[in-house]
């Protein structure tokens, strides 16, 4: 009698009957209603939502048309996926209709909306179609590549990839620098099917972990493509496509579109479908932000921050700096001060799990968060009321990443940004940009600031360590001008130095080395050094400071020497006028001979040597250092030996 099988195996052969016949259904649909190359599926009239979706009742046997539909439940997409999905999503947006009917078809997308528009759903859904419909396995290695320039937005679409995926088999992984489990990375990656990665990692295990092997793969994903293509990560990505195969499929999104044909070549994109659902929008940023920029002096804008914390104390509030030593300076100084609300920093120099950690807390609960520009891509700040910017942006796209993480989806939002007087001229940029960024201008209540100045002194007497950070954020904040490439919006020479020091509670002004440049025949304070590329972030690394005995005369300190030594005055005739007060004279130590009886007379030769005895008795008297005799009348040298 044979034995029955096991139910567990004929559940399986049945569940993978079923995924078969799936998966002709699907390419069937989708290969008989796909929409022509080029054109725009948002012109197309979407059915009604009670239409039935798949194959049609009928003798015809056709499909529903899915271009120009708004529900995901009407794409030819799996059952597993759409099951994902109805855990958060029912309704697509616009960069989504748009998108899916073309790139569910198999084609390159390069796609552009504003931020917060839903892109990151554009290429997760294909992805995972893609290798699902292709009945991947872990035997089949890397699928699939998500290439991201962060580590907390890498973080967040591998979240939200497990969101969607979670009723699937295939597998995924996150790659990304900062963490200490490479070994156990090396020991995965390659039964990894999709991988979630920042490019200097996915780097770092093509070059060295064994037989990692990308050969097969199916979908390539740029997030923030126009970030991963600038010259930051120019020659990772340039290796990272050398080692992957070049038929495949390509998606690019990023909130404003490229259509460079280098960057396009570079990353083989074959007949992209180019996809800008706001290119005829009236304004480059969402709609329900409102958008206000002040005219703030440099000396005034710690106690204008101050004095908007101290206003909305109910509201969530992510504030933008230039540099990490000021997210720390302000945050350090601004805890100590309380301001009767929670306050977090978010910067490229801390490590992985702290920056994600501090990322989560954000997002659940109001507090205010100080940030550099590392926050202002990509990542899903929900509920944020308020963008505040106190530094100047360095162009139109770090401003509209930056106030995108205000106003999201269907949400209301804020932002202010602060301009020096010297900065000016950005304001005038923002308002003739095409397409246009509706900011208003405000004059700021200079009665209703409250001067902290006073209080920063008192902290910077108080916590030694402040002091050290007060002079690090006053040293990165100039560089970071001094570095823009826009000399018309950021010029040094214009900043008042002194009562930025001031400013930040520094009792005297750090000087600073800078290039021979002169400002009205007075040498600028401020030195321009090579800007520490990290592909994460915008941080300055401060260098150590040198001993002033190391510093060679009439010679240049070396260029990452930031704070000024004393200079050393010297005449022509080569003489010190002045020394400095840490200067050691360096002379040869005279050793102790034990062997030589007490009260042995020494005699020295030109060049201060001791003389022998007998070589010194021969020499006779004349031939001796003249300096070490007690009298003119000694003339007869006696040598005890």
């Amino acid at each position: 009698m044979r034995r029955p099988k096991p139910r567990q195996s004929l559940t399986r052969k049945k569940r993978r009957l079923q995924e078969a016949e799936e998966i002709e259904l699907l390419d069937s649909w989708i290969e008989a209603m796909k929409p022509a190359s080029g054109t725009n599926p948002l012109a197309v009239t979407p059915p009604p939502p009670s239409a039935p979706a798949g194959r049609l009742p009928g003798a015809g046997g056709g499909f529903s048309p899915y271009a120009g539909c708004k529900l995901f439940s009407q794409l030819p997409i799996s059952r597993r996926t759409k099951d994902g999905l109805a855990r958060k999503y029912t309704e697509m947006s616009e960069i989504q209709r748009a998108s899916l009917p073309h790139s569910l078809c198999g084609r390159d997308i390069l796609g552009a909306a504003k931020t917060g528009s839903g892109k990151t759903l554009a290429f997760i859904i294909p992805v995972i179609e893609k290798l699902y419909k292709a009945r991947w396995g872990p035997e089949d290695g890397v699928g699939s590549i998500i290439i991201s320039p962060t580590k907390e937005l890498a973080g967040q679409l591998f979240e939200e990839l497990k969101t969607v995926g979670k009723y699937h088999t295939l597998s995924a992984g996150l790659l990304v620098g900062g963490r200490k489990d490479v070994d156990a990375e090396k020991q995965r990656v390659n039964t990894l099917n999709i991988l979630v990665c920042t490019p200097g990692r996915l780097l770092q295990h093509m070059d060295e972990t064994p037989n990692f092997d990308c050969s097969q793969l199916q979908v390539l994903v740029l997030d923030e493509a126009d970030r991963i293509l600038d010259h930051g990560f120019r020659e990772q990505v340039d290796a990272i496509i050398s080692q992957i195969p070049r038929v495949r499929q390509t998606l690019l999104f990023s909130a404003t579109q490229t259509k460079s044909v280098k960057d396009l070549a570079r990353v083989s994109l074959k007949d992209p479908e180019y996809i800008s659902v706001h290119a005829e929008s009236v304004t480059a940023t969402p709609e329900r932000l409102k958008q206000l920029a002040m005219i703030v002096p440099l000396e005034q804008k710690l106690n204008m921050l101050w004095s908007f914390i101290r206003r909305h104390l109910k509201s969530k509030i992510l504030v933008f700096l230039s540099s990490c030593k000021q997210v720390k300076f302000v945050y350090e100084a601004f805890k100590k001060l309380r301001p009767g609300i929670p306050l977090k920093c978010l910067h490229g120099r801390m490590k992985h799990d702290v920056r994600m950690a501090i990322y989560l807390e954000f997002c659940q609960s109001t507090s205010v968060l100080f940030s550099t520009d590392v926050a202002s891509r990509g990542l899903d700040f929900p509920a944020v009321d308020w963008v505040v910017q106190v530094d100047c942006p360095e162009d139109i796209p770090t401003y509209i990443h930056r106030v995108g993480r205000t106003a999201r989806f269907t949400s209301d939002g804020r932002s202010v940004l602060f301009l020096t007087p010297s900065e000016k001229e950005m304001l005038k940029k923002l308002q003739s940009a095409e397409p246009k960024i509706p900011i208003l201008s405000r004059e700021p209540r200079k009665e209703k600031l409250e001067q902290i100045s006073a209080r920063l002194s008192s902290l910077l007497v108080q916590y030694p360590e402040m002091q050290q950070l007060a002079k690090r954020a006053f040293v990165t904040y100039l560089k970071s001008v001094h570095l823009q490439k826009d000399k018309e919006v950021f010029d040094v020479t214009k900043l008042p130095l002194e009562e930025f020091a001031a400013s930040l509670g520094l009792a005297i002004t750090p000087k600073i080395r800078f290039i021979n440049q002169k400002k009205k025949g007075q040498k600028v304070l401020v030195e321009a050094v090579h800007e520490q590329e990290d592909g994460i972030d915008d941080s300055y690394k401060v260098a150590n400071r040198k001993p002033q005995s190391s510093v060679k005369l009439n010679e240049e300190p070396e260029e990452d020497d930031i704070l000024l030594p004393k200079k050393t005055i010297i005449d022509e005739e080569g003489n010190r006028d002045a020394e400095p007060g840490t200067r050691v004279l360096k002379k040869k130590k005279l050793k102790i001979n034990v062997h030589r009886p007490v009260g042995t007379r020494l005699k020295y030769d030109e060049e201060g040597n001791i003389m022998p005895p007998l070589a010194a008795a021969i020499a006779g008297p004349e031939s001796g250092n003249a300096v070490l005799r007690t009298d003119k009348g000694d003339r007869h040298p006696s040598l005890r030996l």
